[in-house]
């Protein structure tokens, strides 16, 4: 229906705001695991609490990533099916989409993310790109608490020194690469549900049959009773070969100090 391209909708989106995203979340993680450390060691309760801190510092920028990224990933779908119910009835504008396509071509109509945000502040305010955001941090706060204290712990596997005190300035970059996948597509696995049920709230749009969700109970209570358990682990196993990578790379780049070594250029 859209090519080729048409799996890479919301990619501006996520190359505009990904970088801040990890920005935040790794460097927040490790501010609070400074915080938290009694000479140079820091048990898992603080691991985890570090993890949480992160996760909540970075829904600052993930919650319109994800509100905008969502809406342009769904438009075509959106589309094929005004398309379909065009000729009984006229299609109704969209914020998504507000131009139909026309009679008798299977191309979807194009929006931007741009767009999108203009027409959210116009119509709902700031808080039309941080719809969701109760269902993000619920997401994103547990599953920096299980990555980041399993990430350092795998981090360290194999090694004599202390497992607590900076392992990121010994760990070579494939042992951090495969720490970050493994802990990773865990995390993603693990609150799966959590995702589903955010990006179902996250959906302004909704398809034919398709449900409106007054909040994340009611959300939750509607896909049990429609879907039944299993709707609640749908996506699972994508989201743990994106996020795997994502996290492999993202860390072992981190890890490697190239940050550092751009700032010390620079400076």
């Amino acid at each position: 229906m859209e090519g080729y391209f048409g799996m890479y909708r919301g990619a501006a989106v996520n190359l505009t705001l990904v970088t801040p995203e990890k920005a935040i979340k790794l460097a927040a993680n490790d501010v609070f695991r400074q915080k938290l450390s009694k000479d140079g060691k820091l048990p898992l309760w603080g691991e985890i609490l570090a993890g949480c801190g992160a996760g909540t510092c970075q829904v600052v920028v993930t919650t319109p990533m994800e509100m905008l990224k969502i809406q342009l990933q769904d438009a075509g779908r959106l589309a094929a099916q005004r398309t379909v119910a065009a000729s009984a009835a006229g299609s109704t504008p969209s914020l998504v989409a507000s131009q139909a396509a026309q009679p008798g071509t299977n191309a979807p109509p194009r929006s931007s993310a741009t767009r999108i945000t203009l027409e959210l502040l116009k119509t709902r305010g700031l808080r039309g790109l941080y719809k969701g955001a109760g269902a993000t941090l619920m997401r994103d706060v547990p599953f920096s608490m299980i990555y980041f204290p399993l990430f350092a712990n795998l981090n360290a596997v194999g090694r004599t020194e202390d497992r607590h005190s900076n392992p990121q300035e010994r760990a070579p970059f494939l042992q951090s690469f495969v720490a970050g996948c493994t802990a990773g597509s865990v995390a993603a696995v693990a609150v799966t549900p959590l995702d589903v049920i955010k990006t179902r709230l996250q959906t302004l749009q909704k398809g034919e049959g398709e449900d409106s969700y007054r909040g994340i109970i009611d959300c939750a209570q509607r896909i049990l009773k429609r879907e039944g358990p299993a709707a609640f682990l749908k996506g699972a196993t994508c989201r743990a070969l994106v996020i795997a990578p994502l996290f492999g790379i993202a860390q072992g780049v981190y890890f490697l100090g190239i940050g550092e070594h751009v700032l010390g250029l620079l400076g």
